[in-house]
């Protein structure tokens, strides 16, 4: 057993693990870890959408006069005319003793811009402000839609931020237009939930009430999914910002609804609005649909509520999605749409492989020819190298694109560029007459700085595009690092422990030419 090293055991070990982790991706098995394919292998949906950032300045001034509402009620102010007038809230004070305290509590907002002539107030968003809320809502679109898509239990989505107001959507395995339009409503979905109070001293005369009309009293004109109209105060009582879980459960009638649960202030705020309007309706809506207008018989504390509306078991589930996931501060719309066929994604598959066994056979050929039975055992850390990149990248459930099987493809010649470094260094000092154990030991030392240098320096560069390339890119980025660490691996601990292992035999041949492919 002298014959057994360190080296060479981890080598086997890694072998084996490499080949075990490879089998379900290889075979197709359905059970074990496996490499996801990307669109451009398996086929899929590729989008572009633009992002409407006008209507996230909208959505965070009617935020804005919530709060403003709500903290005139918390604190006993008396407000007049409280209302939205473009990118704007308005409002006046009743009571000039109250003026200190809404000043204060308006500074302390952020970003605010505030002009007041006496009790009357204009409240806007500073320029800054507005860039800022854009930026954030194109970041939270594209946060929102992946945890949606992982949500929804799509393998390995592509979002991405493009340019300045666009992202890039990519979906693998979505073959069928139900699919597509599914992802596509599910993507699209502003989710915005809404409380919004009834007005019931006007709503008698909503159906002969213009918006125009109803805007001078500080409402909106909103419909049920039954086409009934609702007047309700513009101002929401609070909106889907505050909800921390949405369920999809079953009412007494065995008919799909939304159970939604409220964070703390939002729990606050619910308890106080139904305890003060005992008797009068609570419109909830979702993307301004009304879903439900129940009466309020009495206050409903602990933070929760219910959506109920007719969904179906399919639409309830993609809602609470939706909710869970949070609302698009700005909505979404599709710029481009392009769909990948699978038969595309067979055709690189093949096309690939052809090539990754054609230049394996090659690379085989050339290094048994021209080392001898060291260019085999070259060979054999290459198999082990690839057998170790397959498996690693389905043990972590990465996505192999075409780049990606690019890069595997390169990989063969790079993993096998130390072990020509390390032969041609044994190979000029056996030719200085050194022993064939110390050729070898002094050959692996020698050649080590070199094979370093050259890989490090490759594993930097292909960081780098992982950290700032997207799609595609990234793919080739995984690979080839993945391929970089298997090759010093294989080739430096894996070869060298081979070695160690046959030095007893290499010794007693003395036979150079075979071993090495040299003449001394």
């Amino acid at each position: 057993m002298r014959w057994l090293n360190w080296r060479f055991i981890v080598f086997v070990l890694v072998f084996v693990a490499g080949v075990a982790l490879s089998l379900p991706s290889l075979l197709g098995l359905s059970q074990g870890p496996k490499i996801t394919l990307g669109l451009d292998l398996q086929g899929g949906l590729h989008m572009l959408l633009g992002v409407d950032t006008e209507a996230a300045i909208k959505s965070k001034i009617k935020s804005i006069a919530s709060s403003i509402k709500y903290y005139a009620e918390e604190n006993d102010i008396l407000l007049e005319d409280l209302r939205i007038e473009g990118d704007s809230v308005t409002f006046k004070l009743l009571d000039e003793e109250d003026a200190p305290k809404m000043d204060t509590f308006l500074r302390e907002q952020k970003g605010l811009k505030i002009q007041k002539e006496g009790l009357s107030y204009r409240v806007s968003l500073t320029p800054q402000e507005i860039e800022a809320v854009k930026e954030y809502a194109i970041k939270q679109a594209v946060d929102t839609i992946r945890n949606r898509l992982d949500q929804f239990g799509l393998a390995e989505p592509t979002v991405a931020k493009q340019g300045k107001e666009k992202i890039l959507v990519e979906l693998p395995g979505i073959k069928t237009p139900e699919q597509e339009q599914r992802v596509r409503k599910l993507i699209a979905k502003a989710a915005h939930l809404q409380l919004m109070a009834v007005d019931e001293e006007r709503q008698a005369r909503v159906n002969q009430m213009s918006p125009e009309e109803a805007a001078e009293y500080g409402d909106i004109i909103l419909q049920d999914r039954h086409g009934r109209k609702y007047l309700v105060k513009e101002i929401p009582i609070l909106d889907g910002s505050m909800i921390t879980d949405a369920r999809v459960a079953f009412d007494q009638n065995n008919q799909p609804v939304i159970n939604f649960t409220l964070n703390s202030e939002g729990a606050r705020i619910f308890g106080d609005f139904t305890a003060k309007n005992v008797g009068k309706r609570l419109a909830v809506v979702l993307d301004n649909t009304i879903y439900s207008a129940p009466v309020i018989r009495e206050r409903i504390g602990g933070g929760s509520g219910q959506i109920s509306g007719g969904f179906s078991v399919e639409e309830a589930h993609d809602v609470a999605i939706a909710l869970r996931s949070g609302a698009l501060l700005a909505p979404v719309y599709m710029e481009e749409k392009r769909s990948v066929g699978p038969s595309l994604g067979a055709d690189s598959i093949r096309q690939s492989m052809i090539a990754l066994i054609s230049g394996f056979v090659l690379v085989v050929i050339f290094m048994v020819a021209y080392y001898g039975i060291a260019g085999l055992i070259a060979d054999v850390a290459l198999i082990a190298n690839l057998f170790l990149i397959i498996g690693v990248m389905a043990l972590f459930g990465a996505t192999l694109t075409l780049p990606g099987m690019a890069g595997i493809v390169l990989t063969v010649g790079m993993a096998v560029d130390a072990n020509v470094i390390i032969n041609e260094r044994i190979r000029e000092l056996l030719r200085e007459g050194v022993s064939i154990k110390k050729a070898i030991e002094q050959g692996y030392k020698n050649a080590m700085s070199a094979i370093l240098d050259a890989n490090i320096t490759t594993l930097i560069a292909a960081v780098v595009l992982y950290a700032y390339g997207t799609g595609p890119i990234k793919g080739f980025a995984i690979t080839i690092s993945i391929g970089i660490l298997a090759s010093m691996l294989t080739a430096i601990v894996g070869t060298h422990g081979i070695y160690e292992a046959l030095l007893p035999k290499i010794e007693r041949s003395r036979n150079l030419k075979l071993w090495f492919g040299i003449k001394v």
